[in-house]
């Protein structure tokens, strides 16, 4: 499993940048990116993202 923004759906809003205990989501270009080397797959960001643009994919 990965867990992954959805470019297109990201409004940039950062709202799941501070949730991630490990540090793994950082902003390019107005999207958030998820590094999958630091990821631990919690699932927390995909809890507080206000449009539902993470996802977890097998």
């Amino acid at each position: 499993m990965i867990v992954k923004v959805i470019a297109d759906d990201c409004v940039g809003c950062e709202t799941c940048v501070p949730e991630c205990p490990v540090g793994a989501i950082v902003m390019k270009d107005d999207k958030a990116v998820i590094d999958q080397a630091k990821c631990t797959k919690c699932k927390k960001c995909i809890e507080v993202c206000p449009v539902e643009a993470i996802k977890a994919q097998d």
